[in-house]
């Protein structure tokens, strides 16, 4: 028999003690399985944040939608589709708390399902929630009101399973519709007041939470919260808002609207807004794109987008615009810019400030909520 040298007993070690590790990770890792097979097949969940939900990681990869890309992609604004859905999910924490629930990309309505809504009502699609095409091209055309949805799931642990406790359906609604009279032709906007799209997505909220109610899985009793989003207009440099709510606790019976009073505004002010919202968030972003401008030459523009809730400034992103030409420059001004908006800018709320040549970020500058300083990041 051939002799096992040192070498060798390392070896044995060494393996002994990876298959242990393995072993105590298998076992101890926070996994709900929600299969009998013998396959490594499975769900995990990510780790608890404060704040933030636990999300669910399928077969080693992240759980993403059943409809996945449909928002990124009917959206004609951008910003309106990272708004949308991370306005929507802050919305979610009101009713479904993160200590409690786990948070699941909505996994019932499919692509299918979701683009047959998001359709005109034909003979064809019964389901469309956009209403027919009455063959006009003036102001008496019938609009596409609907423009997307979005749903977002709440499980919680039942034994060795997730079961659906909860879901959110976002509905963005348009403040115009862009339509053309005939193929590859001019592009034409229609208007549409607040009282018609209001009026419009109260009517179809019950065809939308008795489809979701259709899907196999979704009980008819799952609490269902539908909160409706007004969409800015394509070239608004500020996103669109959520402005109402309500709940289905059973059927398609839906609860007293509750009006959600939040506004994105950008800065500086036109001089033909005479509100006073943002006045003074305006002022002092004033005097902060007068300081970097008289500290650094070729200041191209600062704008901000002010965020707003009940009539108070929630959070502010800031975009300053500049040409470089050398790394220095870059990192003198950023260090520059934090020390301008500790000065100026409000103190009381998170800002992001992002500092960018052409269109490519150089450095970006983050405060949370009750930080004494900016933590910058440049970048080569």
């Amino acid at each position: 028999m051939k002799r096992i040298g040192f070498r060798g007993y390392i070896a044995i070690v060494v393996g002994i003690l990876i298959i242990a590790v393995g072993i105590l990770y298998f076992f101890n890792v926070n996994r709900v399985t929600l299969t009998t097979s013998k396959k490594t097949s499975g769900v995990q969940l990510t780790q608890s944040t404060p704040g933030q939900y636990q999300t669910v990681i399928k077969n080693g990869r992240y759980l993403v939608s059943a409809a996945r890309g449909i928002t990124s992609t009917s959206e004609t604004n951008s910003l309106d589709v990272k708004n949308f859905e991370s306005s929507l999910l802050d919305l979610a924490k009101t009713h479904f708390k993160t200590s409690s629930y786990i948070f699941q990309e909505g996994q019932y309505l499919s692509s299918s399902t979701v683009t047959s809504l998001l359709e005109r009502k034909s003979s064809s699609n019964s389901d469309g929630l956009n209403p027919e095409d009455n063959g006009k091209t003036d102001s008496s055309r019938n609009p596409i009101y609907v423009q997307t949805l979005t749903e977002q799931d709440f499980m919680t642990k039942d034994g060795d399973d997730l079961k659906l406790a909860g879901m959110v359906i976002g509905v963005a609604m348009n403040t115009q519709d862009e339509y053309q009279k005939e193929q590859y032709g001019a592009t034409y906007t229609q208007n549409i007041s607040d009282a018609d799209r209001v009026a419009y997505g109260k009517k179809i909220a019950p065809e939308i939470i008795k489809k979701v109610r259709e899907q196999k899985g979704v009980d008819s009793d799952t609490p269902i919260v539908i909160a409706m989003y007004a969409n800015s207009k394509t070239d608004s440099l500020a996103p669109g808002n959520f402005y109402a709510e309500s709940t289905s606790s059973s059927g398609t019976n839906l609860k007293e609207w509750t009006s959600i009073n939040q506004k994105s505004i950008v800065l500086p002010k036109e001089s033909t807004d005479t509100s006073s919202l943002g006045s003074e968030a305006n002022t002092s972003f004033a005097n902060f794109k007068n300081d970097v401008s008289n500290f650094f030459p070729n200041i191209a523009g600062a704008t901000a987008v002010a965020n707003f809730k009940s009539g108070t400034l929630s959070s502010m992103k800031v975009t300053v615009t500049t040409q470089f030409y050398s790394q220095t420059e870059i990192e003198s001004f950023a260090t520059y810019v934090s020390q301008s908006a500790l000065k100026y800018l409000p103190t009381n709320v998170p800002i992001r400030i992002i500092i960018q040549a052409a269109n490519e970020m150089q450095a970006i500058l983050i405060r949370n909520s009750g930080d004494k300083t900016f933590t910058t990041t440049i970048l080569d």
